[in-house]
């Protein structure tokens, strides 16, 4: 009696196992936060057995992370640079490394503040705010790098030393400015766009900077995932996804 029912709890088990959800855990930028929470919850609708499970922050630490070993399928940079560490360390496949989306470079202040901002190197951007500018780590964090390389290009950045606060993602940078902690943020377009707390002041030229390219490949743990595989096809070609993503200003490339 007892082997019956020991026999009866495994199959059980099997049976409860069987039925769950395949998991799909997605390291993302901090940037993309709200189109793939967006795109996970259109896809899990579809999906019912399906879970994904987003995990969002700098590329640079997220890259770290998954290559330290965390259970990562998908992986979703804000810039070319973390995707690339990732195939230098094997974690990626360099083949399933397909660029995705485009984003742009702003300034934003509070919207109680009127700071002038001409993206042109005669124009003292320094001298047309009093307090910090708040932007990504520049060593490392995407939007810090991109921001770096745009003060450098105008002839900005050595006016500004002293003046900057680097913080761990992009999404940080947006808060400072939202509590009035900066008087100016360099953050992405997308990101400016969904506080209502910010205004954006000025667009920094695309060839002040690399190009904003957001690169998408599936881990090789991901490339054994069955449902990491589909969510990863869903998230490259489904209308729906595309949908979302210009939802937030990003661009889709064809």
């Amino acid at each position: 009696m007892m082997k019956k029912s020991l026999f009866l709890s495994v199959c059980m088990m099997v049976s409860i196992s069987a039925t769950q959800a395949g998991t799909v855990k997605v390291y993302a930028a901090a940037s993309l936060t709200n189109a793939i929470t967006d795109i996970a919850n259109i896809y899990q609708v579809q999906h019912p057995k399906t879970k994904i499970v987003a995990v969002f922050g700098a590329s640079s630490a997220l890259a770290k992370q998954v290559q330290a070993g965390a259970g990562s399928d998908v992986f979703f940079s804000a810039d070319q640079d973390w995707m690339n560490y990732l195939v230098q360390k094997d974690v990626v496949t360099s083949a399933s490394v397909r660029p995705l989306l485009f984003n742009q470079l702003v300034a934003i202040s509070p919207k109680n503040l009127n700071i002038p901002f001409k993206a042109q190197a005669n124009f003292n951007f320094a001298q047309s705010f009093k307090g910090h500018l708040c932007t990504g780590q520049m060593e490392s964090v995407p939007v810090g790098k991109y921001a770096r390389q745009s003060l450098v290009k105008l002839n900005w950045l050595d006016a500004l030393k002293g003046r900057i606060v680097g913080t761990d993602d992009v999404r940080s940078a947006l808060a400072f400015v939202e509590r009035g902690e900066c008087e100016v943020g360099i953050v992405y377009k997308t990101d400016a766009l969904i506080s209502q707390k910010i205004k954006i002041i000025g667009t920094f030229p695309s060839q002040s900077h690399s190009p904003i390219v957001y690169p998408l490949a599936l881990t090789k743990q991901g490339e054994k995932n069955k449902e990491a595989v589909q969510f990863e096809q869903f998230l490259k070609h489904s209308a729906q996804a595309k949908m979302v993503f210009q939802k937030y200003g990003f661009s889709v490339k064809a």
